[in-house]
């Protein structure tokens, strides 16, 4: 009597609307899953057209070319003797859903569309698809005929079903279904569902993983059962990186784990288990099966076909094993940098730009580009031979072979140091010794003679002649002054990215990288179209606070030792004149508050969903010991003032790596007015308010002591 059923699930790189390699990505996964013995293989969400295909869903272009990709799987060899579960959209009645299609051996066995979508956050998917809301039912799908002629079937069941194979049952959640307060997992599970399959598109976002591992080993401890989970990974082509983590459980345990960062395309993972110990686990859960006696039974769609064989008193069981998470810091050396390494690939260009001022933000940057160099050296060394071809197309060399991260560093990244009058020797060096140390191209310029060409068109216009505010101009003249000297900026880096390799001989352009962080994004601290516009940027969605960790692990792991001083020094623009030779203006200063007091501000705006008055009574319990009241006032009315005075910028922000949940990314993330009454009467009016009478109530309290 055969009980040991070997199943597969897997993370792929898939990428939206590459149909040609997301159909080759699932042929190759299915071809492993088949060479390790599973009779079973579960595939991401939307893994056939991508999942971040956006309004391209609206398009009927994007549904038949999935029916073509759909039809060259059931036609394929590779897919035959084994349960294939695969994710696209499909359109039944004129309504589009996101559907699991299930076959085995050219037959479609159900069509099971997503019934709770995703619709927070990044996620849109009411804009695209409708949630099929009919619990336990079922619907004739009538087929294609393009998909007809490969089946020889008409109609196959469309909805809310479970598989009955000749040994076990099998039920779909699908990525959001798992997060909602009543899973199907656990009315599945009451109805004899042994085994649960979760197809997900869900992103990385910094200490997030354990919130995925422990819905999955929760499902499998209360209920029993046998739980797959798969994943995308890579950067699909947007701000998103999808970090696999696929995974295999059983009865509260993890037997298989998949990385959360990896340069691989395919990763498949498989475990054998025993039937009976998801059966012998539930026998002894009364509550559960007297819950099970009541349940309303799920439409079975009875399968001829078995996962596990007679002749399996030999074969070995896999063994649990512990989830190993990475440190914040970690996550970050290997989350961007995987991003990155989709960008650059995908993109076609010869490598990036980073200008490098010698402070955390761009040295960050630096190190994720030279952590992303590790890791292609890395996963050559291993064998990867999709990586290696990559690299050779980025390097224009069809024999190189990278071995050491620096000397790959040295072709790809270029830095570059773009100085002013302003600029201090200490910040220079800085860069230069950081720059030596990954082995990047470095370039040292001044632009001196840029900004003083551009100010002279304006004073031969004019006749005016602007000045800083320590040379006794205005604080309109200052701001331009310290606006031209960033702007000129961009405008070189985008031309060196352009022409820097011409100059050298080599073939192909750079992508520009920025550098400014969520914290600097979310107050405006920037100057708009300066050198924080780029192509992307990989820490925009990082807090100064992580990064500053991030760099102290790059520091101590890498090893670099030219981050030391970079970490120690304050954080500054370097945009007025020095004072005696020494930085005269720091970041903190001009922004009149702490990154620290930042990332608070930043939290409570977007997780939080406070308003002025809201933070303000947040703020007042959480700073009790170190604020007054009017402080505390002082400090929200500054923030939000200074945030909606500046939130035009966010329109313009470069595309960033999304990290944090308080991002301001204004195009996907955070959808809010860019103009706004920056003086918050109302709201600052009831601020006052409360201050003046907590104030009074101090002061009774005062005159009874």
């Amino acid at each position: 009597m055969g009980r040991k059923v070997t199943v597969a699930t897997c993370a792929l790189n898939q990428w939206a609307l590459d149909f040609e390699g997301n159909l080759q990505r699932i042929l190759k996964s299915i071809e492993i899953a088949k060479h390790r013995g599973a009779r079973y293989r579960l595939g991401p969400e939307l893994e056939i057209c991508g999942y971040g295909c956006w309004d391209h869903y609206h398009e009927s272009d994007t549904l038949l070319h999935s029916l073509q990709v759909l039809a060259a799987l059931l036609e394929s060899p590779v897919t035959q003797d084994i349960i294939c579960d695969v994710g696209m959209p499909v359109m039944h009645r004129n309504v589009r859903y996101n559907c699991r299609v299930i076959f085995l051996n050219r037959r479609i066995l159900l069509i099971r569309p997503k019934m709770a979508l995703a619709n927070e956050g990044n996620y849109r998917e009411l804009r695209w698809f409708t949630p099929w809301s009919r619990s336990r039912q079922t619907e004739e799908y009538f087929l294609p005929r393009m998909i007809q002629e490969l089946t020889k079937q008409e109609t196959v069941p469309f909805g809310d079903a479970v598989l009955a194979t000749l040994d076990t049952c099998i039920g779909s959640e699908v990525c959001e279904e798992l997060w909602t307060p009543r899973s199907p997992h656990v009315d599945m599970g009451l109805d004899g569902v042994e085994i649960f399959t979760n197809a997900s598109g869900s992103h990385h976002v910094l200490r997030k993983a354990h919130a995925r591992v422990d819905l999955v080993t929760m499902a499998t401890t209360k209920n029993g059962g046998i739980y797959l989970l798969a994943n995308q990974k890579g950067c699909d082509g947007d701000r998103l990186y999808y970090d696999g983590c696929a995974m295999i459980a059983m009865n509260g345990s993890v037997f298989a784990q998949g990385s959360q960062f990896s340069l691989d395309d395919v990763e498949v993972l498989t475990a054998t288990l025993d039937l009976e110990d998801v059966r012998s686990y539930r026998a002894e859960i009364s509550s559960r099966n007297l819950e099970a006696s009541k349940v309303s039974p799920y439409p079975r769609v009875k399968v001829d076909f078995a996962l596990s064989c007679h002749e399996d008193l030999l074969e070995p069981l896999s063994e649990p094993v512990e989830w190993k998470y990475h440190s914040p810091a970690e996550e970050i050396s290997l989350g961007p940098a995987c991003w990155l390494w989709d960008f650059l690939r995908r993109s076609q260009q010869a490598g990036f730009l980073l200008p490098l001022s010698g402070g955390v933000d761009s040295a960050a940057t630096a190190c994720l580009v030279y952590s992303m160099c590790r890791q292609v050296c890395e996963a050559v060394k291993d064998g990867n031979q999709d990586v290696l071809a990559d690299v050779r197309t980025i390097v224009d060399q069809p024999s190189y072979t990278p071995q050491d991260p620096r000397e790959l560093c040295g072709r790809i990244l270029t830095t570059c140091y773009m100085a002013s009058e302003n600029s201090s020797q200490e910040t220079c060096d800085r860069a230069k010794e950081l720059a030596q140390q990954i082995g990047s191209h470095h370039l040292g310029l001044n632009i001196d003679p840029a900004v003083k060409a551009v100010v002279g068109i304006f004073s031969l216009v004019t006749g005016k002649s602007p000045l800083f505010a320590i040379h006794g101009g205005s604080s309109r003249e200052n701001l331009a002054l310290q606006n031209v000297q960033a702007r000129v900026r961009m405008v070189v880096a985008y031309l060196f990215a352009q022409l820097s390799l011409w100059s050298r001989g080599a073939r192909g352009g750079l992508l520009v990288l920025g550098s400014a962080n969520v914290d600097e994004s979310l107050l405006g601290y920037l100057t708009k179209y300066d050198c924080s516009s780029a192509d992307i940027n990989p820490i925009g969605g990082i807090s100064k606070t992580d990064l500053k960790d991030f760099v102290q692990f790059c520091m101590e792991s890498f090893p670099l030792p030219a981050l030391q001083s970079i970490l120690v020094a304050p954080p500054t623009a370097e945009l007025e004149p020095l004072a005696s030779g020494q930085v005269s203006q720091t970041d903190e200063e001009d922004m009149g508050m702490t990154y620290a007091e930042l990332s608070v501000y930043g939290r409570l705006r977007k997780l939080a969903k406070t308003g002025p008055y809201g933070m303000f009574c947040k703020l007042l319990v959480m700073w009790r010991d170190v604020c007054t009241p009017r402080q505390v006032a002082d400090k929200v009315k500054r923030f939000f003032s200074k945030y909606s005075m500046n939130r035009h910028k966010m329109t313009t922000l470069t595309p960033a790596y999304h990290a944090e949940s308080y991002s301001p990314d204004d195009n996907r993330f955070d959808l809010r007015p860019f103009l706004y009454n920056t003086g918050w009467p109302w709201q600052f009016r009831c601020i006052d308010k409360q201050v003046l009478q907590l104030e009074r109530r101090q002061q009774d309290l005062d005159g009874v002591d």
